[in-house]
């Protein structure tokens, strides 16, 4: 039996689809009661620890913030104390074993690596279904907000990072692996929006924006200054080309390629609706 936690975002809900449709026995975890899942908080180790029960491999998806160290330990000991087989985590793009501030996966990774358990690690570029929240903006005929220039990133189909997670999870061929997951092509927000006028048929327009007023943004939606300090890093990388990677592990992976923007952009027209 397999474990997906953070079942009901964009990768765990698609991994969970993925293995269900294939006949994989599953269950995704969630901190509150919800049908069909199991029910699990990271800060509660005997939680996770019921949540375990039965399960010898375990999706490891801790949500974005300064408590990853904190979360991703926790399952993990609750992952050796069940005697739980491997751990696949998902980590994030660029993410190296080193003490960077902001760096929320570092501590994760070596606390999967030093556990004794297999395990596979996946560092997934930005993914394509991140365009999604430029919607508000698209439906008010206003143009899309640009925080990184002319920079250019290798953005990957949410689809193909569950579909690798998938394959790490069931087979032992991707113990002791660490992949870091890319689309096939390098795009700015501007050339993101270029494809997109032409699937969508729409004229979309882009606006550059400074860092400085991009924070002021997230600090006025409410955003904890250690989210914001780790979106302006994020956003300066890509900007000033620190994030041109592209990289063919989905390919080896999977046996395909993967998947393009503008493949993830057809397939998903309806959400532009």
């Amino acid at each position: 039996m397999i474990l997906v936690t953070g079942a009901t975002g964009t990768i765990g809900s698609e991994l969970l689809r993925q293995l269900v449709a294939s006949g994989i026995p599953a269950v995704g975890m969630t901190r509150g009661e919800r049908p069909g899942f199991v029910q699990g908080d990271f800060e509660d180790p005997d939680s996770l620890r019921k949540a375990i029960d039965g399960v010898d491999t375990v999706f490891l998806l801790s949500a974005p913030g300064p408590r990853v160290p904190e979360h991703d330990r926790a399952m993990v000991a609750a992952a050796v104390d069940r005697e739980v087989r491997k751990i696949v985590k998902l980590s994030a793009f660029g993410t190296t074993d080193d003490g960077t501030p902001g760096n929320w996966h570092a501590a994760g990774e070596r606390a999967v690596r030093e556990s004794g358990l297999a395990w596979t690690i996946l560092r997934p570029a930005g993914f394509a279904s991140n365009v999604l929240r430029w919607l508000p903006a698209m439906r008010e005929g206003q143009p899309i907000p640009n925080q990184t220039g002319d920079g250019e990133h290798a953005f990957v189909d949410p689809r193909d990072v569950a579909a690798v997670a998938a394959a790490a999870l069931v087979s032992s061929d991707h113990d002791r692996r660490a992949y870091t997951l890319t689309g096939p092509e390098l795009l700015s927000v501007p050339g993101q929006v270029a494809i997109m006028s032409d699937v969508l048929e729409q004229p979309l327009r882009v606006v550059d924006v400074p860092l400085d007023s991009y924070a002021e943004q997230l600090r006025a939606a409410g955003l904890d200054e250690a989210f914001v300090s780790v979106a302006l890093r994020g956003a300066e990388l890509v900007r000033d080309g620190g994030a041109r990677t592209v990289t063919d592990d989905v390919e080896r992976v999977l046996g395909r390629p993967a998947a393009t923007f503008r493949a993830w952009v057809e397939s998903n027209r309806a959400a532009f609706g």
